[in-house]
């Protein structure tokens, strides 16, 4: 048996390290397994590459363009005022089943007035709005 017999009269106290480390390694190897086993496969679906064939196919969105003088155009057809726009966008779209349309800014349109073609867009039926990009000539 062993004792210690030193100088010093008081009592020493030390942390046993073993069981700690022995605690830790454990929930290391939970934690490694947990983290194999949570990983998921995610399907994804990439679309097939385009060939030239597919391009020169006539494209079936509808654009309306809200030009810089205030007239709107549909698929860069004749301009006509805001007025007519319900009427024009119930020509369109009533005998589609997609009820998709893209709005296709000037550049010195407001948001005001693009917001105001949108909602006669949607008053005539249209579902979906995008907004295309401005393009700086």
């Amino acid at each position: 048996m062993a004792m210690s017999t030193g100088g010093g009269g008081g009592v020493t106290s030390e942390i046993n390290m073993t069981p700690m480390i022995d605690v830790m390694l454990v929930l290391l190897i939970i934690f490694m397994i947990v983290n194999a086993l949570s990983r998921s496969v995610t399907e994804i679906q990439i679309p097939p590459e385009q060939t030239a064939s597919a391009s020169a196919a006539p494209s079936t969105q509808i654009v309306l363009e809200i030009k810089d003088d205030g007239s709107l155009a549909i698929n860069g057809q004749t301009p006509f005022p805001l007025e007519q726009l319900d009427a024009r966008i119930h020509e369109v779209f009533d005998p589609r089943p997609t009820k998709l349309l893209f709005v296709k800014p000037g550049l010195t349109r407001t948001y005001g007035d693009v917001i105001e073609a949108i909602d006669i867009a949607r008053g005539a039926g249209v579902l979906v709005v995008g907004v295309t990009p401005i393009e700086a000539n």
